[in-house]
């Protein structure tokens, strides 16, 4: 991974990324949750689904074509109008500090995270397992940090979830790198994180936004 890539990924960003939980804080108010075989879950469903957006996102940049295709999708493969929201926010909040830093395309307004990371890969010739290695650490780093703020953990665990999944997540980039037509993004969602997050939408006492 490169030292841009690896700035994206940094769980400091201020990008709003801390006020999310990947749907951690409502699957664990919902009952016990085996925390490792939950970022199992997601690395296979939800974050394989807009590690797979980003980098078809960066084809098509890349070959000059627009993103309208691209944005239809991900939105009909991803169900949850809470995650969908969720994801416009996170666009919204890294479009704006990547207007500070480079010359984005004007077209990028509105998207959902794994777009605008797929245009910031474009405009800075990040590759596409960047791009996707990017979309899946953070995941990882973003459910394992909500966990510490949840549970009384010790850190070095919840570091070591991430460590155990790394191997999943060179799996997830092998398989999405290479894709980069709309109708190759999988639709691989989650019913169960889909749901937790319509749940936790509706929930006025929470720590994190989703």
């Amino acid at each position: 991974m490169s030292a841009l890539a690896l700035l994206l990924a940094d769980a400091r960003l201020p990008v709003a990324g801390h006020t999310q939980s990947g749907s951690l804080e409502p699957a664990l108010a919902a009952g016990p949750v085996d925390i490792p075989a939950y970022l199992a879950l997601r690395l296979a469903t939800v974050t394989r689904t807009e590690a797979a957006t980003a980098v078809v996102t960066l084809a098509h940049l890349r070959r000059g074509e627009g993103l309208d295709a691209v944005y239809d999708a991900w939105a009909a493969r991803t169900a949850s109008a809470a995650m969908r929201d969720t994801s416009r926010e996170l666009g919204r909040g890294l479009l704006r500090l990547a207007d500070v830093l480079w010359d984005l395309p004007p077209v990028l307004t509105g998207l959902p995270r794994p777009m605008v990371l797929g245009a910031i890969a474009h405009v800075t010739g990040l590759l596409a397992t960047d791009v996707a290695e990017v979309i899946g650490y953070d995941d990882l780093q973003t459910v394992a940090s909500a966990a510490l703020k949840l549970r009384p953990l010790d850190p070095a665990v919840a570091t070591g979830w991430v460590v155990a999944a790394l191997p999943r997540l060179a799996v997830l980039v092998s398989q999405v790198a290479h894709l980069d037509s709309p109708s190759d993004i999988p639709a691989t969602a989650s019913p169960w994180i889909e749901q937790l997050a319509e749940d936790h939408a509706l929930t006025t006492r929470r720590l994190f936004r989703a």
